[in-house]
């Protein structure tokens, strides 16, 4: 069963998510982020520019490097094109379709009243279907470059 993390109070959810990425990067895990198309165009660029002295590898799940490359860009039609199933990290309002394939998944919330009421239907949703979660206050920490 995937457990699912809540990263709430994320002041910007985008930079949040570089952060994240150039984190989980770090580690070797391979991941994928779900979003919409604009979102993930705008997420794109941000990782080529968020850090000039960290390269971030990703594509799109349907790029011919997709199999090479450890960090995917994936959106609601991609969901058979996505290789790894480690990581799952959500910067879409709604739940994606295919959450339940991985192991594990973040939850990305922004601290904004429409995003955290979002949030809160994607947490009613996992918790009535027995999903374990654990929620995770991003917006208290110090240091705006911890995740």
């Amino acid at each position: 069963m995937t457990h699912i993390d809540f990263h709430v109070n994320a002041s910007t959810k985008l930079a949040y998510a570089c952060r994240l990425a150039r984190k989980v990067y770090g580690t070797g895990t391979p991941m994928v982020f779900y979003a919409g198309d604009e979102t993930l165009a705008t997420f794109d660029r941000l990782l080529w520019t968020f850090s000039p002295v960290d390269f971030i590898p990703h594509c799109r799940a349907r790029d011919a490097l997709a199999p090479v490359t450890p960090i995917l860009l994936a959106g609601p039609a991609d969901a058979d094109a996505c290789r790894h199933h480690e990581l799952l990290v959500n910067l879409d309002r709604e739940q994606p379709d295919f959450f339940s394939r991985f192991e594990r998944m973040i939850e990305v919330v922004q601290a904004d009243d429409a995003d955290l009421e979002a949030g809160r239907q994607r947490w009613k949703f996992y918790k009535d279907r027995g999903y374990p979660l654990v929620r995770h206050d991003v917006g208290t920490s110090r240091n705006t470059d911890d995740v």
